[in-house]
């Protein structure tokens, strides 16, 4: 019998650094990956509350260097975001980026690094691998538990002019270090901890329904999942919790591993939209999608929505599979609405009549190669319809 063959790829960075303290860390890494004039890429809230001072201090203490510091990031970054960021960068001479904060930062860092290497603009590497040479050295600082974007061979950027959030899906993009320290998270008031949580339990779920998970990316989904459904609601609860950071640290990650490697679904294809549409926060789409997007694929993966539910804490003892993957729905929507996850989408200030056309859009986006079911465009509309 003739055996299809099939090819699996396992991306992370080279070095990751977690634990309480592992900031400090940074002035060494920048001296073995030959740094001599390192660019910052953040936004103002990470330069207000003091932690790119701290990063800058430790980089002079350790090495000498003054670093250049961009702090124009945006939410959703978008391509004039990163041709301002990368004017910067160039006109400084400078020869290592570090991103520092969560997935704007980093993916705005990415999107620098791209283009400095390869010319052009950031709008020409949508879609996958379409680089051509490496990124300069690249050391993520991460400060928020949820995107692991400090990790992925992912970068998001809108584009301004479709108001379309690009999926650029290449491995030169990964950095070269993550660092990932609690310590820098402790000051994440409770809506982004709770937005940023829900962002890492979607990227794990979706991955552990992938047409393309594997063996490895299931361990590293299943147990994002169970420390997400351990630890958010007391990280939301009680931001110096520092076990709480800590697990949800290492709960990100793990659902980054998985992501980064299986991809996502349909669930993120569609709350890229509402990202470039409205501009809307991250995680809090995904947190509402997620169990609407989940529920259309439920009969896909009947199985895998058992194991979802056994993660989160639920009892399916003598349950039929049906109603235990339903467990799973219900879970999601619990934990949610925990932690202060709005209901709909109508919250958010999303519109009937916008629906088509971001479905329409929606459908385009490689995020939604990989979802279990395949949805029509009717279903992608009716799916943003129960979520509103």
């Amino acid at each position: 019998m003739a055996v299809q063959e099939q090819v699996f790829g396992f991306f992370i960075p080279t070095v990751t650094l977690m634990g309480i303290g592992s900031h400090k860390e940074i002035g060494n890494q920048i001296k073995t990956l030959g740094g001599t004039k390192p660019f910052i890429c953040t936004d103002k809230g990470i330069t207000g509350a003091g932690i790119c001072d701290k990063i800058v201090e430790i980089i002079k203490k350790d090495l000498g260097i003054d670093p250049v510091v961009y702090n124009g990031t945006q939410p959703n970054p978008t391509d004039k975001n990163v041709a301002e960021a990368l004017k910067v960068y160039q006109d400084n001479g400078c020869d290592l980026i570090i991103s520092l904060g969560g997935g704007s930062s980093h993916d705005c860092g990415k999107g620098v690094g791209i283009v400095a290497s390869n010319g052009g603009k950031i709008n020409d590497y949508e879609g996958v691998d379409k680089s051509t040479k490496p990124m300069p050295p690249f050391i993520a600082v991460n400060t928020t538990a949820g995107t692991a974007s400090e990790m992925t061979r992912f970068c998001i950027i809108t584009d301004t002019g479709r108001k379309v959030k690009m999926a650029i899906v290449d491995w030169r993009v990964t950095p070269n270090v993550a660092i990932d320290d609690p310590l820098l998270m402790a000051g994440m008031p409770p809506g982004l901890t709770a937005a940023t949580g829900m962002d890492a339990l979607t990227h794990a779920v979706e991955a552990y329904v992938s047409t393309i998970a594997t063996p490895i990316t299931d361990a590293c989904a299943l147990k994002a999942i169970s420390l997400v459904a351990v630890y958010l609601r007391a990280a939301v609860a009680n931001g110096g919790d520092m076990e709480a950071r800590d697990k949800m640290c290492y709960a990100q990650y793990l659902a980054g591993m998985a992501f980064n490697n299986a991809s996502l679904g349909h669930v993120h294809a569609m709350a890229h939209q509402l990202g470039g549409f409205y501009d809307l926060p991250h995680g809090v789409c995904n947190a509402i999608l997620l169990p609407h997007v989940e529920r259309y694929n439920l009969i896909a993966k009947l199985d895998k929505f058992v194991d979802i539910a056994k993660a989160m804490g639920e009892n399916v003892e003598g349950l039929s599979t049906r109603a235990a993957a339903e467990k799973a729905l219900e879970a999601i929507m619990t934990l949610s609405a925990d932690v202060g996850i709005p209901s709909g989408l109508t919250e958010l200030g999303v519109k009937e009549e916008d629906l088509k056309t971001m479905a329409e859009n929606a459908q385009k986006d490689a995020c939604g190669l990989t979802n279990p079911r395949c949805p029509t465009l009717e279903d992608v509309i009716q799916i943003y319809r129960n979520a509103l």
